[in-house]
């Protein structure tokens, strides 16, 4: 499953604020991080932070796409849009 996150490093705290919808129209998930985007830490701890939301190993969850980029493409291994509802809501435009 692929999933479509904006963050937002040196955030304060580990959070996920829920989903937002881009310039583009697509959904993505608002994501914040205290972590500083220095040699990967940000994107460690986003991958940390969903997996633990999702119940899944930390290993299942990897950055795809976008590493030095606010919006990242997330691949999670073992998990499908009901999953991601249940721990995120639905996602805006999902019926």
């Amino acid at each position: 499953m692929r999933l479509a996150v904006r963050l937002t490093p040196r955030g304060g705290r580990d959070a996920i604020d829920g989903w937002a919808v881009g310039e583009d129209g697509r959904p993505h998930l608002k994501v914040r991080v205290g972590a500083p985007p220095v040699e990967g830490e940000a994107n460690a701890a986003l991958e940390a932070l969903v997996a633990k939301a999702l119940k899944r190993p930390r290993s299942a969850v990897t950055v795809a796409s976008g590493a030095t980029a606010r919006l990242k493409i997330l691949e999670i291994e073992g998990v499908d849009a009901v999953d991601l509802a249940r721990a995120f809501g639905p996602p805006p435009g999902a019926s």
